[in-house]
């Protein structure tokens, strides 16, 4: 059972390439079972709790390069599990893309306010990727928590290591890292979506790599590591 769910210790369980309801059922099944688990496990000590969702789970941590998917696995999981899931909004700095709504993609705040945040200790963890700080609130989980729901955090590589360790002992969550076939396909996808320039897309890439060397060296961050192979999955 722990073998299945990727909680051995010391390495990282790489799905390889999953097509379509088989990446959606490797997600599901993970994120079900980890929670059956964590219950079983309070139950084992003898914690009782009538909020079930909450005793077993309180967040799913997800990450991987841009372009890989994370979005249409988000929405997958909201959608196909009604009132089970809510996303946490991050907070964010850059100037939102065309489509995004502030409060609902993220918190569009100014530098000066993200760093009297950060002065104020309202993070989780936060960083500053290609000249923009972005992080996850303590308010925001907060909130999510207080609807009686399970958090969705979507964060960097970096971040997710912080959240794992100052979370550790208070929430129980499950960390998934996504991640395309290889970078050629990464950067066919992020063409196609038409988000980023050539330059921004080349510092993606860039990312990506240091992310995947970043994984490799501290395979106790993700429980799950999984290959989309198919955008629409």
């Amino acid at each position: 059972f722990l073998y299945f769910i990727g909680r051995n210790k010391g390495s990282v369980q790489t799905m390889g390439i999953l097509q379509d309801k088989r990446l959606w059922g490797a997600v599901v099944g993970t994120v079900a079972l980890f929670a059956a688990y964590r219950v079983w496990k309070s139950g084992k000590k003898g914690k009782k709790s009538h909020n079930t969702a909450k005793q077993g789970l309180d967040c799913v941590v997800i990450s991987g390069p841009a372009g890989v998917g994370k979005g249409t696995i988000i929405d997958m999981l909201q959608k196909e599990t009604p009132g089970k899931y809510a996303f946490s909004v991050s907070h964010a700095t850059r100037q939102p893309r065309e489509g995004e709504v502030d409060g609902v993609h993220y918190n569009f705040v100014s530098v000066e306010e993200f760093e009297r945040m950060i002065a104020a200790d309202e993070f989780v963890e936060y960083a500053k990727v290609h000249a923009n700080y972005y992080g996850t609130s303590k308010a925001a989980l907060k909130k999510v928590s207080a609807a009686g729901k399970i958090a969705i955090v979507e964060i960097d590589v970096k971040g997710a290591k912080i959240f794992k360790d100052r979370v550790l002992g208070q929430l129980k969550c499950c960390f998934f890292f996504f991640t395309a076939p290889s970078l050629e396909e990464l950067h066919n996808r992020m063409r196609k979506r038409g988000k980023d320039s050539e330059e921004s897309m080349t510092k993606r890439l860039e990312t990506a790599k240091t992310e995947l060397d970043f994984i490799k060296e501290n395979p106790s961050v993700y429980d799950r590591v999984l290959t989309n192979d198919n955008l629409d999955a």
